[in-house]
């Protein structure tokens, strides 16, 4: 295979594809209903963004969405934060899951997979009645409108039916995974004073268990708006809860309440219909608030329109019930899909095993991070030659920046599909910019800015440009950005976390070029940006170099001010099994840095570590490290609750005092 060149050209889409995608199905209904023709998707996009009203209009229309009363207009005024979508209306987002279950009663809604269950699956009857039957348990234990629930699960079917019967109530959810230390959970739940917590006794990871009994019992002790904890068992059949209090399990919360009546609080169109956090690395996470209606639209909408998901797809994606990708894809739902849930370890027994769960699945869209990815190739698996992977039609790739070598990898090793990179947020739980299946994919690129999200690159000066690297912006109000942070009273945290550099625009913290054909590349963050004699470059396109190298299995890059005004740049490299960082390595790697990205960017030094310090959310932590590096204290720099490897900022600290 040819090197990696970003923007190469690695798949169109065939006219039979485009035809059977439900945007053209969309674009044929704007025709006939409304008069509006696009002769390509850049147009329909500018559409979008321009006539913002008129297009959340047809989403509403075009996605069915039932609401016991109207709204009276689409959006009163556009501004940023403030802005008031579909005022007047009421509705349930669960209440448009279960649209589709009347139709295929015995079809499967949830398939499941974990290191300590067999493949299972959970018919569209059987959710229901269990949504109904937890539902009517909740609101026995005084679980009403607005009450907040909380669930410390892994990415299993009781966590889609908590979450959907608290829906069904107007009560609010927000999840961890059990894998989040004690400590996390409280910055984040305790926020938000839950009445109820579901919580398991342990789960399995990389073949070790780990009892969690201890923890929720200290969860109990921080959170004295508790009050009952629903025990999921887990990792046993009857796990010793002797040490906590205010039990119920579920089974009995399910045979307790057989026979309910399913119905559906109607709330607003602004009503909270959970609570998602930011990681909370250098202080108490941000407990943004999204609505009920907000949600709905725009999950219609990206997973329909983008992802071309409906009844026929069964749809995955790798995640936990910590990052908002799980809240993504339980609204495949929406559309009638069985959506695909596995929990365990990606790389136990092997880096085979989410393969084989597609082979036996029949999955049709992978969706995963690209660090898997990555990893998959440096693996060497080839997993288009040893598993039936005829159904799977696309691939989608989020979490960090997808390398070209990333998308070679694919089309090399596993099949010649659809692979669409997105990137977005917690923020606004989507993608602003993803894929588009009528559109080609092209090396190291994501194929287009979402529909009404009116992306833009801002230069220093605040103004768009095109073919240039810009702050990542957005300059028209979204659905689905957040209602508000919790204890946020007046808003101040709100605004400046995102309007502060651009009054009512919104600013994402990602430094991104849109290119003339309306493709983007993301280039990181831009509060880690590496800025060497004035050219400003993304990390992501280091660690791409850097990651390039064999013997490198991780990479960390961070810019530091002298107090003399000159930048030193350390690159921290976590090496593979038997590779040693000497002189000859080192150059490789310098070398591989020169001919990708500049000789600015060569680092000053590279240093050997055992781990790079990551979020829960296995995020790299560029800006703590940076700080620690510069003399602030590791406790002061971050969270050691919000990452996944805290001990490993000891380690900086004292790099800090060497270097």
């Amino acid at each position: 295979m040819t090197e990696a060149v970003e923007g190469t050209l690695l798949w169109e889409p065939s006219e039979e594809f485009k035809e059977d995608a439900k945007i053209t199905h969309y674009m044929r209904w704007l025709e006939e209903n409304k008069g509006l023709r696009f002769e390509d998707y850049e147009e329909l996009w500018e559409w979008s963004v321009t006539e913002l009203e008129e297009f959340w209009a047809t989403i509403w229309e075009y996605g069915g969405v039932k609401a016991s009363k109207p709204y009276t207009r689409v959006l009163s005024e556009r501004k940023m934060p403030g802005a008031k979508w579909f005022e007047g209306a009421e509705l349930n987002y669960a209440e448009h899951v279960f649209r589709h279950a009347d139709d295929r009663p015995d079809e499967p809604a949830v398939m499941y997979q974990s290191e300590t269950r067999a493949l299972g699956e959970m018919t569209w009857r059987e959710l229901r009645e269990r949504v109904v039957a937890v539902a009517a348990g909740l609101k026995s234990l005084g679980v009403g409108r607005g009450d907040r629930v909380v669930a410390y699960v892994p990415n299993a079917p009781e966590a889609v039916v908590a979450f959907l019967a608290c829906a069904s109530l107007g009560a609010v959810w927000s999840s961890c995974s059990p894998d989040f230390g004690a400590g996390s959970v409280v910055d984040r739940f305790a926020q938000i004073e839950p009445k109820v917590l579901f919580a398991v006794d342990g789960y399995r990871y990389g073949g070790k268990d780990y009892d969690r009994t201890e923890v929720v019992a200290h969860l109990q002790s921080e959170m004295p708006s508790l009050q009952k904890t629903v025990v999921v068992p887990y990792l046993s059949d009857e796990p010793d809860v002797s040490g906590l209090k205010d039990v119920t399990f579920w089974h009995d919360l399910l045979s307790g309440n057989e026979g309910a009546e399913l119905s559906f609080k109607q709330v607003p169109f602004d009503h909270p219909l959970w609570v998602l956090y930011s990681s909370g690395t250098t202080g108490l996470p941000k407990a943004i608030v999204q609505g009920h209606g907000g949600i709905l639209v725009e999950q219609l909408k990206k997973l329909k329109l983008h992802a071309d998901v409906g009844p026929e797809s069964r749809l995955f994606w790798f995640t936990t019930t910590g990052w908002m990708m799980w809240n993504f894809i339980v609204g495949g739902l929406l559309l009638g899909a069985t959506i695909l849930a596995y929990d365990g370890n990606p790389g136990h027994p092997d880096m085979n095993v989410l393969w084989e769960f597609a082979q036996n699945t029949g999955m049709t869209c992978f969706g995963t991070s690209a660090g898997y990815l990555t990893s998959c190739m440096k693996s060497g698996i080839e997993p288009g030659k040893d598993y039936d992977l005829s159904a799977l039609q696309s691939i989608g790739s989020t979490g960090s920046p997808l390398p070209p070598e990333g998308f070679d990898w694919v089309y090399k090793s596993v099949k010649d599909l659809w692979l669409f990179s997105t990137s977005g947020g917690t923020d606004v739980c989507t993608a602003f910019v993803g894929g588009c299946p009528l559109l080609p994919v092209r090396s190291g690129e994501i194929q287009s800015r979402s529909l009404g999200a009116k992306v833009e690159a801002f230069d220093e000066e605040g103004n768009a440009v095109i073919d240039e690297v810009g702050e990542l912006v957005i300059t028209e109000p979204m659905p689905s950005m957040p209602l508000f942070l919790w204890n946020d009273e007046g808003g101040e945290r709100y605004r400046e976390s995102y309007f502060d550099m651009y009054p009512g625009i919104w600013r994402h913290g990602d430094w991104i070029k849109v290119k003339p054909s309306g493709s983007c590349v993301i280039y990181g963050r831009s509060d880690s940006t590496i800025n060497r004699g004035g050219v400003r470059m993304g990390t992501s396109e280091i660690y791409r170099a850097v990651e390039s190298v064999p013997e490198v299995a991780d990479s960390l890059v961070v810019d530091i001010q002298q107090p003399d005004g000159s930048a030193f740049m350390p690159l921290f490299v976590v090496l593979r099994e038997d590779a040693e960082l000497d002189d000859e390595l080192k150059n490789k790697i310098k070398a591989a840095i020169r001919d990708t990205t500049s000789p600015r960017h060569v680092p000053n030094e590279i240093l050997a570590v055992e781990d790079v310090p990551r979020t829960l959310n296995g995020k790299k932590l560029e800006v703590p490290v940076k700080k620690i590096l510069s003399g602030t204290p590791p406790e002061k720099a971050a969270s050691r609750d919000s990452l996944a490897n805290p001990q490993t900022l000891d380690r900086y600290a004292e790099l800090a005092r060497e270097l």
